[in-house]
């Protein structure tokens, strides 16, 4: 027998090992007769012994990772390259990608998150939450016991305000909009001024989606940020036609050019679905219609996230707006 697999208890060491499993048992077990004894320290031996292989088995974090994307079934293709894009950037850190499952503590992960996302707080707050998923599915699968990671704090998330273009940028964004070569993205600008829906979403919309003789426009389940569908009245859209109520490819391209030709040099992102929430209630003043159409599911949100004051001078002004000097015909679309 090789020397490594040889057994260096001697007798007396298995004596004081037998006894002391039994005292830790009770007096029952002391006064069990030698038989009883030997089958009841053989059935703790092997209790202990898959207690031990399942504290020593686990698999690497990078097995671990692609393992809990993989079983995220029923996920929306983009919400799955998004996924799949922080699992990369949590796997590129340097050193972790081997680290066994089971002995990572929480010191670690937040040198990972450090390293991955260190540079953005909501990047690091959505970091933090994939790989705290990547451990509870280990633990589902008996390849950790633990989640270091709801040992570290989630930053505090602080909500900046953001100012709703002024008229005179809007008027200038449509402006634009009616050039030649930005002529298929006016209809996209119009659903995200005038009509509150994001960025994302509107890329994500079909033909079927835009109900031309209703007036409305149906934000899927599948397209939507949050997973919850809408019905979006098609307000602001003056001057268009039918045909016109397509959206284009390559729509991020067409979207950066169209505000770079408008004289943007910083976007905020979503300003323009703040902008609209802001003049929608300095002008109506109906926030149950609102929060439907924004697609939220209270008005808390609203009130302290989107809802910049306005004049009722200016929010006249935004809803009045007509892109430039144009004759529109009798048939507008509103």
């Amino acid at each position: 027998m090789e020397a490594s697999s040889e057994v260096r208890l001697t007798a007396g060491d298995a004596e004081r090992l037998v006894a002391e499993a039994l005292e830790t048992i009770g007096e029952e077990a002391m006064q069990m007769s030698r038989l009883e004894q030997i089958q009841l320290v053989r059935r703790v031996l092997q209790s202990g012994v898959k207690v031990v292989q399942n504290e020593e088995s686990t698999e690497t974090l990078s097995k671990a990772a692609w393992a809990s994307v993989e079983a995220r079934q029923g996920l929306r293709p983009y919400t799955r390259r998004d996924l799949r894009n922080f699992v990369r950037r949590i796997l590129r850190v340097e050193g972790v990608e081997k680290l066994p499952l089971r002995g990572i503590n929480s010191k670690q992960c937040r040198h990972i998150l450090e390293a991955a996302f260190g540079n953005s707080k909501s990047s690091y707050t959505k970091g933090r939450a994939i790989l705290s998923s990547i451990f509870s599915y280990g633990i589902q699968q008996e390849w950790c016991s633990d989640n270091p990671v709801k040992r570290i704090d989630v930053p505090k998330r602080e909500e900046k305000i953001i100012v709703p273009l002024h008229p005179d940028e809007v008027q200038r964004l449509l402006k634009t909009a009616r050039k030649p070569q930005h002529r298929s993205m006016e209809f996209s600008l119009r659903l995200m001024l005038y009509c509150g829906i994001r960025p994302t979403e509107v890329k994500r919309l079909k033909e079927s989606d835009i109900y031309k003789e209703e007036g409305i426009v149906i934000i899927r389940p599948t397209g939507s940020k949050t997973g919850g569908g809408r019905a979006v009245t098609l307000r602001g859209m003056q001057g268009l036609k039918a045909e016109d109520l397509k959206i284009p490819r390559n729509w991020n391209r067409r979207w950066r050019a169209l505000r770079r030709d408008a004289g943007f040099t910083h976007w905020t992102a979503d300003i323009c679905r703040h902008t609209f929430a802001s003049y929608h209630a300095a002008r109506f003043r109906n926030l149950p219609e609102l929060q439907l159409e924004m697609g939220h599911r209270d008005s808390s949100l609203l009130r302290t996230r989107y809802m910049v004051p306005v004049s009722k001078a200016e929010a006249k002004e935004f809803w009045k707006i007509r892109p430039g000097h144009v004759n529109y015909p009798q048939t507008e679309l509103y």
